[in-house]
């Protein structure tokens, strides 16, 4: 497979433009021949060439790019430049033109070529810059400042919903309440959250909760819970309750955020057929569905302990980082537990006092009884690898080092032994596992899953990575490797293990100590039962039921 950020753009809109015509007929059992002839018509092709296209559209369960137009086996087309002036290039323009500055394309030229000569390297042709330069997406020339022509205003109210997960409405958050961190129980602020939910059913389809700002990452992410089987996910973290929401959604609605106009959420959605729905700016109320969920969980955010609540004014004398005692993985459990187990299971004004849970089931049989699902992928690794954060690494012949962290797999020996100076390879990686990366093969098109070079270090997420870089420039390590990494993530966890055997009596006493005689106003506190372990303290007990909810 061809990852979808080196497709050119040309060859993007024009299957783009296919698989808007096509997609309708490949998912008909049967194609009129009237249909595929106006198809044909449309798209400027013959009728045993769309059949063709319409059957590898099937094969690869609607992927957008089996609808890429081919190439022959040549060099037209291609890079051909050799690696050091492909890099000085790439960097040149990285620099000067796709900078707010907006530098003209004649400036850029100049200096591409005169680098070239103070380098040594023959010179690429005007033609051939220019070339690159009109070939940049519309995601990098967004980068100078450049208006986006495909982000049209919509007009009109939001579409109602056919059935599940035929419109899911996505939006981030700051969550109104302070975490600590698991190593020295210190605040360290207000995470970010990221809710998808059915406008059908009202249920919550997904979430993603981080400390780090909104990205196309961490769309990803939460579409990846949201086209996934939650069981095991809820098993993990030890929560025994009903989510069947599972599959691709059909359309998302979206706001104009720079992550939601980024070419790696625009690919991947429209390389697994989902299409996305900008509000107008400035109008978030075509957004009502999902803004009025995120409003009803602040609501019950507020009543945990560390709550910024709304405003200052509504904190008056509350001290937040005072109070606070949960830690990011505390609150996701939280979070899980009151949508399974109370939001889904509530009566919602906006559904005729039906819950959200029963209408999504609802939903499923009607569809059932039509002889349709609710599309799921195919592949759920390359659907979450295609939303995946690329970086770019050199191949050295002890592998690949990200971040500190050597990755190697015998499957790269080849590559190390007939490559005497490999270029940066594209790499993909999860910042919810970094024990092994996913390596682009351009020769077999597809990716290679390579591990850890040493296979017994434990697997670890990317906050925990910074977390124990942290750490090692406070002891004022000189130098960070691989194994004081490592011994740090493993010092970090084995205080967390101590910390989570403290008895009851034992942890009272440190807070007594640490916070001392406490005035200030707080929100309603949890159940003594439920302080027993950082596990308890979002258990059922200090969860507040959904009563109500607004009509949306």
């Amino acid at each position: 497979m061809t990852d979808l950020s080196q497709i050119a753009e040309p060859d993007w809109n024009e299957a783009h433009r296919r698989a808007m015509v096509l997609r309708p007929l490949a998912e008909l059992a049967h194609c009129p021949r009237d249909q595929v002839s106006a198809a044909a018509a449309e798209l400027g092709l013959s009728e045993r060439h769309t059949y063709r296209l319409i059957r590898r559209l099937r094969a690869a369960d609607g992927a957008l790019t089996a609808l890429q137009v081919g190439r022959s086996g040549g060099g037209r087309g291609r890079r051909r430049l050799a690696g050091p002036r492909e890099e000085l290039m790439r960097c040149l323009v990285e620099e000067l033109y796709l900078t707010p500055q907006k530098r003209v394309a004649a400036e850029v030229v100049r200096a591409i070529r005169q680098r070239s000569l103070q380098q040594g390297l023959h010179p690429p042709s005007e033609s051939t810059i220019r070339r690159r330069l009109n070939a940049l997406s519309l995601a990098e020339r967004g980068r100078r400042g450049e208006s986006h022509p495909e982000a049209q205003p919509i007009d009109g109210a939001t579409p109602p919903a056919a059935g599940p997960l035929d419109w899911v409405q996505i939006d981030h958050t700051s969550v109104d309440v302070i975490i600590v961190d698991p190593i020295d129980r210190l605040p360290i602020g207000r995470p970010w959250l990221t809710v998808a939910i059915d406008v059908f059913s009202r249920c919550l389809a997904g979430f993603h909760l981080s400390l780090d700002a909104p990205s196309a990452t961490g769309v990803g992410l939460c579409l990846t819970l949201v086209a996934s089987d939650k069981a095991p996910w809820l098993r993990q973290r030890g929560i025994e309750a009903p989510w069947p929401v599972v599959g691709k959604p059909r359309r998302l609605g979206v706001d104009n955020a720079a992550e939601f106009h980024s070419a790696a959420f625009e690919r991947g959605c429209a390389q697994h057929g989902i299409a996305i729905e900008w509000r107008p700016p400035g109008q978030p109320h075509f957004g009502g569905i999902v803004e009025r969920v995120i409003g009803t969980l602040m609501q019950r955010v507020h009543t945990l302990p560390g709550t910024t609540f709304a405003n200052p004014i509504a904190r008056g004398g509350y001290d937040s980082d005072r109070t606070a005692c949960l830690t990011l993985e505390d609150l996701e459990r939280w979070l899980a537990v009151a949508i399974t187990q109370y939001y889904h299971r509530r009566p919602h004004g906006g559904l005729a006092d039906e819950t959200p849970l029963h209408r999504y089931e609802q939903g499923l049989r009607a569809l059932a009884a039509a002889g349709k699902t609710v599309p799921a992928p195919r592949d759920p690794r390359a659907f979450l690898i295609d939303f995946l954060p690329v970086v770019r690494r050199s191949l050295q012949r002890d592998g690949i080092t990200i971040d500190h962290i050597t990755y190697y797999s015998p499957a790269l020996r080849a590559w190390i032994q007939r490559r005497e100076s490999p270029g940066p390879l594209l790499i993909r990686r999860d910042p919810r596992d970094l024990s092994r990366v996913f390596v682009l093969d351009a020769d077999e098109n597809t990716y290679l899953e390579v591990p850890y070079r040493q296979l017994s270090r434990p697997a670890i997420t990317l906050w925990e990575h910074k977390l124990a870089c942290q750490r090692l420039r406070a002891q004022r390590r000189a130098a960070v490797d691989e194994a004081s990494l490592f011994a740090a993530i493993e010092e970090m966890r084995a205080i967390e293990r101590e910390a989570a055997t403290l008895t009851r009596t034992a942890r009272r006493n440190r807070t007594r100590r640490a916070v001392g005689p406490a005035t200030a106003r707080a929100p309603e506190a949890p159940s003594e039962a439920a302080t027993d372990s950082a596990t308890a303290r979002i258990g059922v007990d200090p969860v507040r039921p959904f009563d109500d909810i607004e009509s949306w």
